[in-house]
């Protein structure tokens, strides 16, 4: 797999989402943590991983995710995912992450639940 990985990320008043481009394994796992911290930094302590344009997750980077999730859960917040490939989803399942973190069919649904 190639190692191009991109995190956009947009800004909202209560939450911010991050919109992940490429593989996510040890280096876009770390990009999106990376990202993550950032803004916590700043204050922003909800989050959405709008996955639509990453179609694999290895182990690593559901690594990397459940530490990003755990962080985040210390603070009573929250991230939640949305736009997952079907493999991302069952993955996420098997791995155990979907007890910790929501996933969503899509960005309106996943703001909907993080704004309640």
């Amino acid at each position: 797999m190639t190692e191009h990985f991109q995190v956009t990320i947009r800004r909202e008043p209560n939450y911010a989402i991050l919109y992940t481009e490429g593989y996510i394994n040890n280096t876009g796992g770390e990009k999106i943590a990376q990202e993550c911290y950032q803004l916590l930094d700043e204050g922003i302590k909800r989050f959405i991983l709008d996955l639509a344009k990453s179609p694999i997750v290895n182990s690593v980077g559901i690594a990397v995710l459940i530490e990003l999730i755990e962080r985040v859960r210390e603070d009573g917040e929250k991230v939640v995912f949305c736009n997952c490939t079907p493999v991302i989803s069952k993955t996420f399942k098997i791995m155990g992450l979907t007890q910790y973190a929501e996933l969503y069919e899509n960005e309106k649904e996943a703001v909907s639940n993080i704004l309640s």
